[in-house]
């Protein structure tokens, strides 16, 4: 059986902002994982400055970034049991949402030159 493609049918600020969500909780500098539960909490988010936001190693468009601020993003994200949120203090992904497979990855991210 193949596997659906977006299964709990995020839109698309719904997917980019959990890839960056993702994104971020792959960098001790911006998560903290807790090894019992499989969650990680994200307390410190980037801010944009320019037109784009670094994110570790990668730049991404500060438009792409838009749902950081969004409340309603992080309720969806919430509703649908990707994440539980503090908004706009801090966002901890479940399991679920850390493994999400968002189909994003080469089409929002790119390596940083600065």
């Amino acid at each position: 059986m193949v596997d659906k493609k977006n299964p709990l049918k995020l839109n698309k600020l719904q997917l980019r902002t959990l890839l960056l969500f993702q994104e971020l909780a792959r960098h001790p500098d911006t998560a903290t994982r807790d090894e019992s539960t499989g969650e990680v909490m994200l307390s410190t988010l980037p801010h944009a400055h320019g037109d784009h936001v670094h994110i570790g190693s990668l730049v991404v468009s500060a438009g792409d970034a838009s749902g950081f601020s969004n409340q309603a993003v992080w309720r969806a994200l919430e509703r649908k049991g990707l994440a539980r949120s503090n908004f706009p203090i801090a966002i901890t992904l479940t399991p679920e949402g850390v493994a999400y497979e968002t189909g994003l990855s080469e089409k929002l991210a790119h390596t940083s030159d600065h």
